[in-house]
């Protein structure tokens, strides 16, 4: 009887736990980012009553948190168990999405730069869907006064902008404290003040040759487009670093996808 050795016979053990140290990160992190999302939502009471999900008509930031972490937690299992298991319908799956989320995000990138002015006009209805749902949902208040305080910005276009928001608007049937006025994220900061004055913008556009004195005139796309310049050797370092992650990944399922094959073939399955 004839024994037959065959070389490099077994799945390479390199690949196979890089791969999964490479995952179980990911997978890691998704489950965080779901784990947040449900607390979020828990502390403003949304899975008490799961309708507030559908009455909010502005962006709900938890949606982003939750979406993100979902495919993140799905991709890591995936190529966790695909090489533990080695699986090779896991690993195809995980290889395939991540190949799917690099071109769509080539795609958004190019569609961007040649279709500039339709992209300014969404971002600016978008702002202004969002402004007009400040008060709905104190996530989205946050995150619209963070954006407006960090770029030293209010409103999409100008301050005027908070005219489509029911608190703020200068109508003269408006009763609310906050008519005529802007969020304090608006106002000009003084580095002394140990306490944040929210009612910094009370009336404020009742006085518009006074803005300048307590607010900051410049819409917040406006400064987005000043950021950009600025920041673009930092936009394509992340952008680089995402994209090579990615391609590693592809690298390493590919890899244990052919690993796999060849020892299966070995020993004649």
């Amino acid at each position: 009887m004839y024994y037959y050795r065959y070389e490099n016979s077994e799945v390479s053990c390199c690949y196979k736990y890089l791969m999964f140290s490479y995952n179980i990160i990911f997978w890691l992190a998704g489950a965080a980012f779901i784990a947040a999302g449900f607390w979020a939502w828990s502390e403003k009471g949304v899975l008490l009553d799961l309708t507030q999900v559908t009455r909010l008509h502005g962006f709900d930031p938890v949606w982003l948190v939750l979406v993100v972490g979902g495919i993140t937690f799905i991709l890591g299992f995936a190529g966790c168990v695909g090489a533990l298991r080695e699986n090779i319908c896991l690993l195809k799956f995980f290889s395939g999405v991540i190949g799917l989320i690099f071109f769509l995000e080539l795609t958004a990138a190019v569609l961007a730069v040649v279709f500039q002015s339709q992209v300014r006009e969404w971002i600016n209805d978008f702002f202004l869907q969002n402004i007009r749902s400040y008060r709905d949902d104190i996530d989205l208040q946050n995150l619209i006064d963070s954006l407006q305080r960090m770029n030293q910005c209010c409103g999409a276009k100008d301050p005027n902008d908070w005219d489509e928001n029911l608190y703020f608007n200068c109508n003269m049937t408006n009763r609310s404290r906050e008519s005529c006025g802007v969020p304090f994220s608006c106002c000009i900061s003084d580095p002394t003040d140990l306490v944040i004055n929210t009612q910094c913008g009370y009336d404020v556009r009742k006085k518009k040759d006074d803005w300048a004195n307590h607010i900051h005139t410049k819409g917040c796309i406006t400064a987005l487009e000043d950021w950009l310049p600025r920041n673009l050797y930092t936009v394509a370092i992340v952008f680089v670093v995402i994209s090579l992650l990615q391609m590693v990944g592809i690298y390493l399922a590919k890899t244990l996808i052919s690993d796999i094959q060849r020892t299966s073939n070995n020993y004649g399955y």
